[in-house]
């Protein structure tokens, strides 16, 4: 189906889960509340960092702006399905299609920096806690934050400009939940060659080299614990790093599991679950790892829930 807006520009198609009604009226509700969740979750965990003097450190630091991705990653598709679930139209402009592209990849781009940047963090005070402080200065870690920002939109930008060479069929249906960049190339009528090229080369060297990084960062950070003689100071090592190792974890699985599910079968449903689990699962459940495993950032959280609970009670008392 081709449709075109008002300014003669090209629409696609996003077919979404279902065409069932009632399903879709679930998955309103769910993906409504995960939103929800996810913002909140992630919007707390950066108040709490700005406002506790305690937590103004390079991994609380480089959490924050992992809490802004994923505000960023999950906001980019969640938002627009929504309201095509609720005006009953699955139809996205082609600038809208393209700009999800552009910032889907900025925000998976920095999720995946980010990690390796605090895999980095938690090799040095872990292998040279004598030297973390001299290493980890303030303006050492502002250059990570803001490169890894730099990096994520220098990257992403050949992949959503290529896409403005292509020309599409009349076929403009998606089978898909947001425009994913591989399901908009499948639809060009022209040559995509340069595009898989620049794909694949972009997903090497910004998936690959952080990685290796996390990987080798690791590889340390465990032969280290493993010469600590007591088991306590090997589990307090090793609890330094857990929260952050569960997140790599959930990313990179559910990651590969987007890409293993959509070149292994030709079925979309397995593809749109796995893509489901990699936008706004691994994102929404992010803050509950770290705080939950964090004893500083529960503090910090609970102090942070006390305000707003006390500045609540005071408009309450202070109305008329």
């Amino acid at each position: 189906m081709e449709r075109e807006n008002q300014t003669g520009e090209r629409n696609f198609l996003l077919l979404g889960f279902t065409e069932d009604s009632d399903l879709q009226s679930f998955f309103f509700g769910l993906l409504l509340s995960m939103y929800l969740v996810t913002i909140t979750g992630n919007l707390l965990i950066i108040v709490a960092i700005i406002s506790d003097p305690h937590l103004h450190m390079p991994m609380y630091l480089f959490l924050s702006n992992l809490s802004i991705a994923d505000i960023g990653f999950t906001s980019t598709t969640i938002p627009k399905v929504l309201q095509n679930i609720h005006t009953q139209s699955k139809f996205i402009s082609f600038s809208g299609c393209i700009t999800q592209i552009f910032f889907f990849i900025v925000f998976g781009c920095l999720d995946n920096l980010l990690l390796s940047v605090m895999a980095y963090d938690r090799f040095v005070a872990i292998c040279h806690p004598l030297h973390y402080v001299v290493i980890m200065n303030s303006c050492f870690c502002a250059m990570l934050a803001l490169g890894s920002w730099i990096v994520s939109v220098m990257s992403s930008l050949p992949e959503t400009l290529t896409v403005l060479r292509l020309s599409f069929c009349t076929n403009m249906k998606i089978p898909h939940f947001f425009c994913d960049l591989p399901e908009v190339l499948k639809l060009a009528c022209s040559d995509t060659l340069v595009n898989n090229i620049v794909t694949y080369s972009i997903t090497i060297v910004i998936a690959g080299f952080p990685f290796s990084g996390i990987l080798l960062s690791y590889s340390k950070i465990f032969s280290s614990i493993l010469r600590i003689p007591s088991a306590g100071g090997k589990y307090k090592a090793f609890s330094t790093c857990g929260s952050h190792l569960l997140v790599v974890f959930l990313f990179y699985s559910n990651g590969l599991g987007v890409y293993l599910s959509s070149a292994a079968t030709s079925s979309s449903r397995m593809s749109l679950v796995a893509s489901l689990m990699y936008s706004i699962v691994t994102p929404m459940l992010n803050p509950f790892i770290y705080s939950l495993r964090n004893k500083d950032m529960q503090k910090a959280l609970g102090k942070l829930l006390r305000k707003i609970m006390l500045l609540g009670e005071g408009t309450i008392v202070g109305l008329p």
